[in-house]
């Protein structure tokens, strides 16, 4: 197996992140907070914090950076502090204090008295509920069989019905690295140093806040300690120190502390979500009714679509509809986290198939099998390809399902149980542009400005690189993280393989055929020859070969590039894409204190090719142990003043090492070269899809008790 290329650097700490960067003369940024959900910002007394100790500037909204709000196609409308005195969710960014040091900073930032006009905040999703309003961008669905009127009429004719409510929980990314940002101006403008899941994106989004010409702004991630989509758009640090750094002309660090974190950056939505299944007494879907509402900041600028992630997908059935609503609330922004959509909304409807399977007396996996679906309902583009019932088979193999009782068992004084969950995620590609330089020394470069916040996709790069080249994997060097670079869009979406692999053939293709034209121009070694290109080496149509490198000494060039291009396509008319999973898990809840304990994982995916075995392998257990984490663990809990009570490490629970037994991951692999010339599809996110559910149907299977919300807590198990 293939070793990460940035492991050895990141283990003994020589990979450099944003705010390990350091200048000459750079000075300190740090943020201050809002303290009420709601209102308006009267008066901001910052004459203390002026005359502090090493203090270069206080800003402020009464006296703010000049910065606009960028707009992109992917995000809409990005919001940029300080430009207003409106406050919306506790925590927001409201001023920017700049000192000598970051602890002159934040000591002088506490000095500053402000003033509000405070007006009622609504910061509690059940409490929104009654002011739900459609979502914007999911519309609603409804396909029924020719002979039924309405889904009502459907679930009402089902001689099998299960109906229920399910609740997840608020969370926070908590990435290791916290959003920062270096900000250094020169002759030639701007550069920043900020961890981010796109640095072209970035440095767009910094151009327009700035006014500035793209070309003068680079943004430069080389290495991203974990974003899982909260690193998406640019963070307040960026846009603030990229601004006093044009001001003071003085290179700039800003770091939220970790509990900033929870609060001036972004969230996962809080979810509240109905099911209602009807089958026939054989377990064929008849109906399925899936409405979910979400909470989403007061400025409605996200939905995390729940219903439309899972329902409109994942099973085959005769009538289908399905609704997604928001709540608008004065909270800290949502936006895409992990299985955006399909990690929450799994749980709700795993949860209800298990229900269900427990009412028709069947075995949950047989029930899944039954109503696999070869294409979305209501749509006529089959499955590219999709696995999914070998994956159900090997793993019910592997975990033992046959041992499972529906009841559970017993082990003195400890209830075991064993539950199962469908995992979906959509295999998706998005624009990518990727340079293939060849090197007078036998090497090549592959270079995108795409990032690898923890993906793999520098080692991608490389082997993908190499097996497109015909070269041993050594002589390949990736680069990324990089504006400067051709443009790899953004790392999300478990895209960054379908996407750079496919331009890095692509470009392999062009440099290749630059190359062979090269060898046979005039004057070149091989002038006029037939000449075709074999594990590096240009071979002529008389025996004659050289190596790529011998071919550019020959000609007095040190290099020779070309790139390519990738994007999805005409694909998209032919064929649904997705990934599939099957996720098992074992429990064991103890009798008397209802502690709730994990004992056994596994989850076999079919997500196409493997590219890297054990980068896959451990991209699939940090998502399964990210469900383990939201079934029994994670929950950011929100005050009714919109304060957050649990805003750092202590309070907010994630697993750790003594949480999670040994996880047991296998792949079925055959490549989907429908989707993609590399045939590979996303696997990062879907290992968090279905996990939460498995571990509740497992917690019901030991204990008889459903619980329909997550996390799942002792006093849920409490008789």
């Amino acid at each position: 197996m293939t070793s990460r290329l940035d492991g050895p650097l990141k283990v003994t700490g020589q990979a450099k992140y944003g705010a390990d960067n350091n200048f000459p003369g750079m000075v300190y940024g740090y943020v201050v907070l809002s303290t009420i959900a709601h209102g308006e910002i009267e008066d901001m007394d910052v004459t203390a914090a002026k005359s502090a100790p090493g203090v270069l500037g206080v800003y402020t909204p009464f006296d703010p950076l000049e910065l606009r709000k960028p707009s992109s196609p992917v995000f809409g409308e990005t919001w940029v502090p300080l430009q207003d005195r409106e406050v919306t969710y506790y925590g927001q960014p409201i001023g920017f204090v700049v000192a000598g040091t970051f602890e002159q900073a934040r000591d002088a930032a506490l000095l500053i008295e402000v003033t509000y006009h405070a007006r009622p905040a609504l910061t509690s999703l059940p409490d929104g509920l009654a002011s739900a309003e459609p979502a914007p961008s999911n519309e609603d669905i409804t396909v029924l069989a020719d002979d039924v009127e309405s889904i009502e009429d459907a679930l009402g004719a089902s001689p099998v019905v299960v109906e229920a409510t399910y609740r997840t929980a608020t969370q926070n990314h908590a990435a290791m690295e916290p959003h920062s940002a270096v900000a250094v101006w020169d002759a030639g403008g701007l550069t920043v140093y900020s961890g981010n899941q796109g640095s072209d994106l970035q440095a767009g989004e910094l151009a327009v806040a700035l006014g500035l010409e793209g070309s003068s702004v680079r943004a430069l991630n080389p290495f991203v300690g974990g974003a899982f989509g909260g690193k998406a758009r640019t963070s307040a640090p960026a846009f603030l120190a990229a601004a006093v750094a044009k001001a003071l002309g003085r290179p700039v660090k800003a770091a939220l502390t970790r509990e900033q974190v929870f609060t001036a950056t972004a969230t996962r939505a809080a979810t509240v979500q109905k099911i209602s299944l009807g089958a026939d007494a054989g377990g064929t879907l008849i109906a399925l009714r899936h409405d979910s509402w979400c909470s989403t900041p007061a400025d409605r600028s996200f939905v995390e679509p729940t219903s439309h992630g899972t329902s409109r997908e994942w099973y085959a059935t005769q009538n289908l509809s399905i609704s997604q609503q928001i709540v608008p609330l004065n909270i800290p922004p949502t936006t895409y986290m992990r299985a955006p959509g399909e990690a929450p909304g799994s749980f709700a409807l795993e949860s209800a198939i298990d229900e269900l399977a427990v009412a028709l007396n069947m075995d949950p996996i047989e029930l899944r099998l039954r109503n696999n679906s070869i294409a979305p309902p209501g749509k006529d583009l089959q499955w590219s390809s999709k696995h999914l019932d070998e994956c159900f088979q090997l793993g019910a193999e592997r975990f033992g399902w046959a041992n499972r009782s529906p009841r559970g068992r017993a082990d003195g004084d400890w209830l075991v149980g064993m539950g199962v969950a469908t995992a979906m995620f959509p295999a998706l590609r998005f624009p990518a542009t990727v340079e293939i330089t060849l090197h007078e020394d036998d090497t090549a470069v592959v270079a995108t400005s795409g990032s690898d916040p923890g993906t793999g996709l520098l080692t991608v790069l490389a082997l993908v690189g190499a097996e497109s080249l015909a070269i041993p994997a050594d002589r390949i060097t990736p680069k990324l993280g990089d504006s400067a670079l051709p443009s790899g869009g953004m790392s999300g979406g478990s895209t960054g393989t379908a996407s750079a692999g496919s331009a890095v053939m692509i470009a392999a293709t062009e440099v290749i055929d630059a190359l062979l034209a090269l060898t046979s121009s005039p004057g070149a070694p091989f002038e006029g020859a037939e000449l075709s290109y074999e594990d590096g080496r240009v071979l002529a149509e008389d025996g004659r070969v050289m190596t790529f490198g011998e071919v550019l000494r020959a000609v007095g060039r040190s290099s020779i590039s070309a790139t390519g291009s990738s994007a999805p396509g005409e694909e998209l008319t032919k064929h649904s894409f997705s990934s599939f999973g099957a996720q098992f898990c074992e429990v064991r809840v103890h009798k008397w204190t209802r502690e709730t304990r994990l004992s056994r994982m596994l989850g076999v995916f079919d997500c196409g090719r493997i590219i890297n075995e054990k980068a896959a392998r451990s991209q699939a257990i940090g998502g399964m142990i990210w469900g383990v984490s939201a079934a029994l663990h994670e929950a950011l809990e929100i005050e009714e003043s919109g304060r957050l009570a649990n805003a750092d490490f202590a309070g907010y629970l994630v697993p750790v090492n003594a949480d999670i037994p040994d996880v047991d991951v296998h792949f079925v692999k055959y490549p989907d070269t429908l989707h993609n010339a590399v045939g590979a599809k996303g696997l990062g996110e879907i290992g968090a899809v279905g996990m939460a559910a498995a571990v509740a149907n497992a917690v019901y299977n030991a204990t008889s008790i459903r619980v329909r919300h997550i996390p799942i807590t002792i006093e849920d198990l409490l008789d």
